[in-house]
């Protein structure tokens, strides 16, 4: 969690340093333009619509720039709230472990050891259980509202409740 928080932070104080550096390359950006087009309203030769500021693609380049850098600030705050949510998350309902058949008891310590998660294919790895055992632990466990399955594309995760 430490870390997460440190890169939230992290993010938001790089957001931070590129937007003010941002804010003063804009500055002097305006600041050009505006004595570009002075001097070419000065110069009866020159049309305004010959004017370099008019024709520079500079100005997109700092609004994709201010872009990124409040990308950078949502991924940083984003990243400090959901670090709050798995914090709040660590605590488990109690349960009676000497309900527990031996299968169940180890597939309850991996989970609980695993910060209450797991993908199903992680507990084959570990457990050195087939397909079909740790489906019918995990439906057992299920049943006892210890545990609960969420598919994330082919696979579960099962969490701690």
């Amino acid at each position: 969690m430490k870390k997460q928080q440190q890169i939230g932070y992290g993010l938001i104080g790089l957001s931070i340093v590129l937007l003010v550096v941002l804010s003063f390359v804009k500055a002097d950006v305006d600041r050009q333009g505006a004595f570009l087009c002075e001097a070419a309203r000065d110069n009866p030769s020159v049309d305004m619509g010959e004017c370099p500021a008019h024709k520079s693609s500079t100005s997109w380049f700092i609004v994709a720039a201010f872009g990124l850098a409040f990308l950078v600030l949502g991924a940083g705050i984003y990243t400090l709230f959901t670090s709050k949510e798995i914090e709040a998350k660590k605590e488990f309902k109690e349960i009676d472990e000497s309900k527990l058949g031996e299968e169940e008891k180890r597939v309850y310590g991996l989970l609980k050891s695993g910060n209450g998660a797991s993908y199903q294919t992680d507990l084959i790895k570990e457990t050195g259980y087939s397909k079909v055992k740790i489906t019918r632990v995990l439906d057992k466990m299920e049943s006892k509202d210890i545990v609960e399955r969420k598919r994330r594309g082919m696979t579960n995760i099962i969490v701690l409740k």
